[in-house]
């Protein structure tokens, strides 16, 4: 009987990551099809010429280089934000510091839709142009929240103590950051940053309220979807959106494997 209930969970589960992952795997095929206006199954042919295409087209790379400094920024000041609230939280006992929490993380809970319409009233309120930073803005509005829950997550992990006998022996405050605090939540902080990047990356939404006129890489693959002109080269762009996410998530799962425990916890 168990050995039947198991073979049946590992069976679900196949099904499930197959339910998942095929469609990413289809347009991982499209995108060496030989057919440039419609899509058959199988494919008539396979080519590599579609790479050559994408790599030669200056709107993909604006759009790209648009996307890698957006999610870069929003990262930076996700981090520094997002640990900021994380250690109050976590290290500080005060009137309403759940209410905050929940402030915090309210961004990534609402739909996209409502979070971008909100922002787009309040920088029309405030006279504040579509630009560059807007879509940082908006971008990080729910990348904090991400960094947030990581490092409020090992700030409880690590026990205070170990601060209180750092600044009992001496040390600065610079110093007992340096090499008590920052060692204890490293790993956390760079796995925060990294969905963070990969979250900002390939948001579409918020950034279609935020964006203006300009177009990060999700922005162009929707409008070429709507008009196509060269259909592989949009799969080829979403192949490589696809990468570009999943290395920071892989990342991040990597540097977090194996903590559950951490220096001075319990004591």
């Amino acid at each position: 009987m168990h050995s039947k209930a198991s073979l049946g969970l590992k069976i679900s589960a196949a099904a499930g990551l197959l339910f998942l992952h095929l469609p990413i795997l289809l347009i991982f095929v499209y995108a060496f099809t030989t057919e440039d206006k419609s899509y058959q199954w199988p494919p008539p042919g396979l080519t590599l010429k579609w790479f050559a295409v994408t790599w030669n087209r200056a709107d993909v790379w604006a759009a790209l280089g648009l996307s890698l400094r957006v999610a870069a920024i929003s990262t930076l000041v996700a981090m520094v934000l997002g640990t900021l609230c994380a250690a109050a939280v976590a290290r500080s006992r005060f009137f309403g510091r759940e209410s905050v929490s929940l402030l915090v993380i309210l961004p990534i809970a609402l739909p996209g839709i409502i979070t971008g319409i909100s922002l787009r009233s309040a920088f029309n309120l405030a006279d504040i142009p579509f630009s560059f930073w807007t879509i940082v803005l908006g971008h990080a509005t729910f990348c904090i929240v991400v960094v947030y829950n990581n490092a409020v997550a090992r700030f409880r992990r690590t026990s205070g103590s170990l601060v209180e006998a750092s600044l009992d022996l001496g040390a600065t405050y610079f110093q007992t950051f340096r090499f008590i605090i920052l060692p204890n939540i490293a790993t956390a902080l760079l796995a925060g940053g990294m969905l963070a990047f990969a979250l900002s990356f390939d948001e579409v939404i918020v950034t279609t309220f935020t964006a203006g006129q300009q177009q990060t890489l999700p922005i162009w693959m929707l409008e070429e979807l709507v008009r196509p002109r060269q259909r592989p080269v949009t799969n080829v762009v979403a192949m490589v959106v696809v990468l570009v996410t999943f290395l920071p998530i892989f990342g991040a799962y990597y540097l977090t494997r194996g903590t559950e425990t951490v220096a001075g916890q319990g004591k």
